[in-house]
């Protein structure tokens, strides 16, 4: 009970918990089809691609909830289509493209801040303030999170067959690969926008990939990893808020870092391919 005291006393710790709960089972499963897709460092670019649109909102309107999310949500779908339409128009691999368009916006997005705001604001961009979430941004993060679970059922067959065979998908007529592969693109943009509004910048990528990692090493089935990966993200967010709470750490990355913790175990102990288990 003294370790759960936290979330019993403080609202503050309450509502971190619940939108890094809503994060989990929205961002995850997508982190699950990202690296099915061998698409896994295609995630962290978005996640910096969103920083110049946040940026600009931030010198518009300050540390405002709207125009941030607004701004990085139209800077990463940008971004996406940008970076599809160079690797499909030129000889330049969508890997290659996504490198140098997120290179490209992390520092936009870094000298932006800068401009108008102090070390501090940029942090806070950067890496978030977990602790300081308020109903705005809860609201926010919990309606995408909705969204995001409609539209991953109705795609998720879709999205299956993609990940897997797209030529099948074309075949089949009833969904076009490249409106299947955009729809998913702006799902992972929205919840990286959600993600930013928690975790910052450089830390929402980690609740979406590292737990979709650790989940390939307990299964080899979907259904199975997609719930493995909720869980160890949800376990994450608990692990990670009372190791920040008891142990003075910076609450956004102790969650992070929790999921790393358990990527490593996985790694170590996992039965499908983990190297004690191997060995």
């Amino acid at each position: 009970m003294t370790l759960l005291q936290p979330f019993i006393e403080f609202g503050f710790m309450r509502r971190a918990l619940v939108a890094c709960f809503a994060l989990a089972v929205s961002a995850t499963p997508l982190g699950v089809f990202l690296s099915l897709r061998r698409m896994s460092l295609i995630g962290d670019a978005l996640s910096h691609a969103v920083l110049p649109g946040a940026a600009i909102g931030y010198l518009i309107s300050g540390l405002s909830l709207v125009a941030m999310g607004i701004g990085g949500l139209i800077a990463g779908l940008a971004v996406a289509l940008l970076s599809g339409a160079v690797s499909r128009f030129t000889p330049l691999k969508e890997d290659a493209s996504f490198a140098g368009f997120y290179l490209g916006s992390l520092a936009l997005g870094v000298t932006l801040v800068s401009l108008r705001g102090s070390s501090v604001d940029l942090l806070h961009v950067l890496f978030g303030s977990l602790l300081a979430v308020d109903n705005a941004a809860l609201l926010l993060v919990g309606g995408i999170a909705a969204f995001t679970l409609i539209l991953l059922t109705i795609l998720y067959r879709p999205l299956v067959i993609d990940a897997f065979d797209s030529d099948f998908l074309r075949a089949q007529g009833r969904w076009s690969a490249p409106l299947v592969h955009g729809l998913f693109l702006m799902l992972v943009v929205l919840n990286l926008v959600a993600g930013f509004q928690v975790l910052g910048t450089l830390m929402s990528v980690g609740l979406m990939m590292l737990p979709a990692a650790s989940a390939r090493f307990w299964s080899r089935h979907l259904a199975a990893m997609l719930a493995i990966a909720i869980f160890m993200a949800v376990i994450s967010a608990l692990a990670g808020l009372m190791l920040s709470w008891h142990f003075s750490l910076p609450a956004g990355p102790a969650v992070v870092l929790s999921a790393a913790m358990l990527f490593f175990l996985s790694i170590l102990t996992g039965p499908c391919g983990g190297i004690l288990r191997r060995h």
